[in-house]
């Protein structure tokens, strides 16, 4: 994958993502671009060759086929809405059959054994459950005492508690309105902290809003829509029009602790505690 010359995606902020080709990166989008939000993740993530690392909410795979050639890491591609079969063939594209698995599994049934990973990744993907208060309770389980937990997700610069900015909710010339009722899992980095300092099963907690993260979310819709390849229509327009007042990425990492997890989303719960009968 080398880089294209047909289209620049590189810059100096992403000196990883830069040596991948432009072309397959917009082909394989299901958003923001994924790499440069795993780069500046990982940035923050202490990544070994050999760790099993599970791709929570992969996609179409760029994440883990990008993690495995930079850090030599196993992955494990969970994705709920890619089938695993495309997976498969843009792993064997990219020649790395051996470090990636792709497995088809809903986040909150995820058929692994306790402590089973190193490290876990999530790009663009966590708002959509982590969200819930006992989600991290529940995750946590699958990661080793001492493992890494890192997500980047869309959020806010902050809090919207006087209402949803009115350039969001009006229409881009396009006729997309950005703001959605999904939206509302877009919070700040405070908001991600405090949830996570909640639970007992990580600690070390960072989070934080992504430098200019704005202008990357509207360069790549620009370069969507330049490419005529956008799968939806573009919010560059909004993007521009908000600036980064409101709208960025946030990047939330801890660690494991070593305090029992109990996953109260096991259908069979009841029966292992004794009170189904």
């Amino acid at each position: 994958m080398e880089a294209s010359s047909t289209l620049d995606l590189t810059g100096a902020e992403f000196p990883r993502s830069s040596g991948y080709d432009a072309a397959w990166m917009l082909d394989n989008q299901m958003g923001p671009n994924a790499l440069w939000l795993a780069e500046w993740l990982t940035e923050s993530m202490k990544l070994e060759p050999g760790m099993r690392v599970l791709d929570l909410g992969c996609g179409k795979a760029m994440t883990s086929i990008f993690l495995a050639r930079e850090f030599g890491v196993r992955v494990w591609a969970v994705d709920l809405w890619m089938s695993p079969d495309n997976n498969w063939r843009r792993v064997q594209e990219a020649g790395l059959e051996g470090p990636i698995c792709p497995v088809l599994a809903e986040a909150h049934a995820l058929p692994f054994a306790q402590g089973f990973f190193d490290a876990v990744v999530s790009v663009d993907a966590y708002h959509y459950f982590g969200t819930d208060e006992l989600y991290l309770h529940y995750l946590s389980r699958l990661v080793r005492p001492g493992g890494q937990i890192g997500v980047v997700v869309p959020g806010l610069a902050q809090p919207i508690d006087a209402g949803v900015p009115a350039h969001l909710l009006q229409p881009q010339s396009n006729g997309k309105v950005f703001w959605e009722d999904e939206c509302h899992s877009f919070k700040t980095a405070d908001w991600w902290r405090a949830l996570w300092n909640r639970c007992s099963k990580v600690e070390g907690v960072s989070a934080d809003l992504q430098p200019d993260g704005w202008r990357h979310w509207r360069d790549f819709e620009r370069a969507l829509e330049a490419a005529g390849k956008a799968t939806f229509p573009s919010d560059a327009e909004a993007l521009e029009k908000d600036a980064g007042r409101t709208l960025g990425f946030v990047r939330v990492v801890a660690r494991r602790t070593e305090a029992e997890a109990v996953n109260l989303y096991d259908s069979g719960i009841g029966k292992a505690v004794g009170i189904d009968r």
